[in-house]
């Protein structure tokens, strides 16, 4: 199956306003305003594809000198089935590794790349929250060795969507 788009990232100034337009003026689902180790962020969802809204910490997995600075859209992400099948295509296709996010048994990891023009896009196999095609992995209660899934792993998993 070829990827899916199913995240669009915006570096917005006020986080709360802007979730507001776009839940009140096209109908989105919203999550709550939660933080992660690079962003601030507040998520929305037609149910299919999620729209990401994010305030930077830092350079760190923004690749943006002066985060504060930039307004627009950042990157996009894609669900696919093979993590490590796709990051080698993306590499002989001539892309290039730019960042992890989280541990790749996190629910939320991204594994995240530059295209040739530089652009950032990223992929996991997991979905986003509010999306359909979610991944829902119970938390392991040992620590995990921090590497992608083996091929074909995540259809041992059951999967559910939110």
């Amino acid at each position: 199956m070829p990827a899916r788009i199913r995240h669009i990232a915006l570096v917005v100034k006020d986080l709360e306003a802007t979730a507001d337009f776009y839940e009140k003026a096209l109908g989105l689902k919203r999550s709550e305003m939660s933080e992660g180790p690079t962003a601030r962020r507040i998520y929305l969802s037609d149910g299919h594809v999620n729209l990401a809204l994010l305030q930077y910490k830092g350079e760190t997995g923004s690749g943006l000198k002066n985060p504060s600075d930039f307004v627009g859209v950042h990157h996009f992400g894609f669900q696919v089935d093979d993590l490590e099948k796709q990051q080698k295509q993306i590499e002989q296709a001539g892309g290039n590794f730019f960042f992890d996010l989280g541990h790749p048994d996190d629910d939320d990891f991204e594994r995240k790349f530059k295209d040739p023009n530089g652009i950032i896009f990223d992929i996991n196999w997991k979905g986003w929250v509010l999306t359909s095609g979610k991944v829902k992995i119970a938390k392991a209660s040992a620590p995990i060795k921090a590497k992608a899934p083996r091929a074909g792993a995540h259809r041992r998993r059951r999967r559910t969507s939110k």
